[in-house]
């Protein structure tokens, strides 16, 4: 595809004098590309087979803290390094940055030189080779949703992140009028990304004032994860370069939609050839996808963590929102928090609608695969669908409604344990408990407004 490089090419464009700087970039546990950056002749000399880093890159907090409970790596163990091993397939021009390429590392043990089963990429393609095991492989798409505000991050950061003023005064839903405003920031965001390797389909306006939605193509889950991440970075960078703010978080405003990203899943064949679809099914649904179904939603507490990884994000799940409260499938239903999608075609698939934008995309698309694999091993049965308005429903499950419910159901849960193993719960149960702890400890401005004369 346009804007993927191969060594050679770059090799090209480096004695040409049109790039002279490689981002070489690793995946974080919040989802977030760190790395260096090297002069682009070091990278061919040496570097593109792999450089370092501080091992604590994988057991840090959004604020790069260095929590202590972890295993992996800690002040006792001296935070030694990491091997970064350059992944060339995802080699690549960054076209919003003058003279610039990226690839995305691997992540390996210093001294076993053995992957780092905590890394986020790692995870994922872990459970990509289970189901290529049982000769399968999965098609996936995330829906981005973010925020775009007047101000920069600069001047909102100094503010206080207080008087937030969105991009837009009104709910801009697929509103091109609105949206025309707002092409300063997306249309050079579809552009260079779909110039960097990353085939954009559209974007449109979400449904708030200065709410955005960006989606991309389908690809297996290692590139679909890839794709979301470099989508995201991008989208930071180019609102940036042009005085504005995006923001990811999952529910900015409490009076105001959350932002989600919901993933689209289905797999095939070794050939290619769709196993969900079964023209002769219910829904056109096949046995394999109807095991598939219901183990999404069997563990949908268990994987909730990985689809909402921090305290604000459970302030999206609330009823009238687009945001799902209940873990039932249904058809077409967007109350619902698995919605089936493509009814009677050879494109059926199921969308996952719990996640925020504020995952990590490799862990969230790993959680998904390992949930719905297990319902196919299993034999699980799917129940019927529900139908009408689902935050009304008595008979559903409710999904985790705290970073703390979520956790607990992460930490028990038998089916992550054995698709991940022990040591990666472990770690990402810590980093949950951290971010609860960092909240517990803060006095907030709600409680003091709250309180402070009228206590």
């Amino acid at each position: 595809m346009t804007g993927l490089l191969s060594l050679d090419n770059l090799k090209s464009h480096v004695g040409a004098g049109e790039i002279d700087t490689v981002l070489v970039c690793l995946v974080d546990m919040q989802g977030r590309l760190m790395g260096k950056r090297f002069h682009a002749q070091h990278f061919l000399d040496g570097a593109w087979e792999e450089t370092h880093c501080c091992n604590y890159l994988l057991a840090t907090d959004l604020e790069m803290a260095t929590p202590d409970g972890y295993a992996a790596t800690s002040w006792e163990d001296g935070y030694g390094d990491y091997v970064m091993r350059p992944d060339l397939s995802t080699l690549r021009r960054v076209a919003w940055l003058d003279g610039t390429a990226m690839v995305l590392s691997d992540i390996v043990d210093h001294h076993k030189h053995e992957g780092v089963p905590h890394n986020p990429r790692t995870v994922l393609k872990r459970q990509v080779e289970q189901l290529e095991a049982h000769g399968l492989t999965a098609n996936m798409a995330t829906e981005l949703e973010f925020f775009l505000f007047e101000k920069s991050f600069d001047e909102i950061r100094r503010s206080g992140f207080r008087d937030l003023e969105p991009i837009s005064g009104y709910n801009e839903d697929y509103h091109i009028l609105q949206t025309t405003k707002e092409e300063v920031v997306m249309r050079p965001l579809r552009n260079h990304l779909y110039a960097s390797g990353v085939p954009v389909e559209n974007s449109k306006g979400e449904a708030e004032a200065g709410q955005e939605e960006l989606n991309i193509r389908y690809a297996d889950p290692i590139a679909c994860a890839d794709h979301h991440t470099i989508a995201k970075h991008a989208t930071k960078e180019i609102a940036w370069q042009h005085g504005h703010a995006a923001s990811f978080i999952a529910k900015w405003h409490h009076d105001r939609v959350g932002s989600a990203s919901h993933i689209h899943q289905s797999l095939s064949d070794r050939n290619g050839k769709s196993v969900f679809f079964d023209d002769s099914a219910d829904h056109g649904m096949s046995g394999i996808m109807r095991h598939y179904v219901a183990g999404l939603i069997q563990y949908a507490a268990d994987t909730t963590y990985f689809l909402a990884p921090y305290i604000n994000s459970y302030k999206r799940f609330a009823k009238g929102t687009f945001a799902p409260t209940k873990t039932a499938w249904s058809i077409d239903n967007r109350t619902a928090g698995f919605r089936l999608c493509g009814e009677h075609t050879e494109a059926v698939r199921i969308e996952c609608r719990i996640g925020g934008s504020d995952f990590n995309p490799y862990l969230a698309l790993a959680a998904q695969l390992a949930a719905g694999l297990k319902g196919v091993k299993d034999k699980l049965e799917l129940p019927p669908p529900t139908a009408g308005d689902l935050y009304a429903s008595k008979r559903s499950r409710d999904v985790p409604s705290t970073l703390r419910a979520a956790t607990e159901a992460m930490r028990k849960s038998k089916m992550l344990r054995e698709a991940f193993g022990d040591d990666v719960i472990d770690h990402y149960t810590r980093a949950a408990t951290w971010e609860q702890e960092e909240f517990d400890r803060v006095v907030t401005n709600y409680e003091v407004a709250r309180g402070f004369e009228r206590a």
